[in-house]
């Protein structure tokens, strides 16, 4: 199928590129694949959701194994916060998707909102306007909870924000940034699915796409971890950076498209 082989050459990039700069790949993926247009909105947010799920748990397990300083008190508070934010978002997202006849003012919402994220990001990661070093359980959760929400609603599996927040709110350095959001995106994704099961169902998906999406997502996943144990903090700040640059672009696209 050659949709099914696009997805797959799409998220194998995407998935990399997300593992070694923690954005994971799904803030690729989603524009990509609404810039290709061969799904509607709903089934992109799914297999986007997916990939980046796998790749988590690659990436996660690849990062621990090669020697990755990892705090899971940390870890576990902000998952918590992003299950809940997860739970949310999702269905926010369904609430949108009911309450608009056109789910092309959905797609603009979720463009609009990760254009907004991916400035924040880009501007905070470049001019590194200070950090606030929180401590406390909840901190964990509230940062768990923005996370988790964004993740879901955009279908992107956090994205760029991840990194910039909780170097923002905790002083963490990139590199370990980059590994609390691939743990954090984890777990958002985990309840978005979990509600999914719960709720709809898969049935409204092509979940042959699947057999494209999932192994791609592993490979993404251990290339990225791979890729990110080798590379310097300032040369993942780059990648970070290029990926926001070109992500913005095609979401600047996508969302004129909506117009013509």
């Amino acid at each position: 199928m050659f949709k099914g082989f696009v997805y797959f050459l799409v998220i194998i990039l995407a998935n990399t590129v997300g593992a070694i700069s923690g954005m994971g790949g799904g803030v690729i993926i989603k524009p990509v694949l609404d810039f290709i247009a061969a799904d509607p909105v709903g089934a992109v947010s799914f297999y986007s959701s997916v990939a980046v799920f796998v790749m988590s748990i690659t990436s996660t397990v690849r990062q621990v194994r090669a020697g990755a300083s990892v705090s899971w008190n940390f870890v576990l508070w902000i998952a918590g916060g992003s299950i809940l934010g997860g739970f949310l978002g999702n269905h926010t997202f369904d609430f949108f998707l009911n309450s608009f006849s056109n789910e092309i003012v959905v797609q603009l919402l979720q463009i609009i909102l990760t254009m907004i994220t991916l400035l924040f990001a880009l501007f905070y990661n470049h001019f590194n306007f200070g950090k606030f070093y929180l401590r406390g359980r909840i901190w964990y959760l509230i940062c768990g909870l923005i996370l988790g929400f964004l993740a879901s609603l955009l279908g992107i599996g956090g994205g760029p924000i991840n990194v910039a927040l909780l170097i923002l709110m905790f002083g963490v350095t990139i590199k370990e940034a980059t590994v609390y959001s691939i743990c954090t995106i984890f777990f958002s994704q985990l309840s978005k699915l979990g509600t999914i099961t719960l709720t709809t169902g898969f049935a409204l998906y092509d979940l042959s796409i699947l057999f494209y999406v999932i192994p791609a997502a592993i490979i993404g996943g251990f290339l990225g971890a791979k890729v990110s144990r080798l590379i310097s903090a300032k040369q993942v700040s780059r990648v970070f950076e290029a990926v926001i640059l070109i992500v913005l672009l095609i979401n600047l696209y996508n969302g004129f498209r909506l117009f013509l």
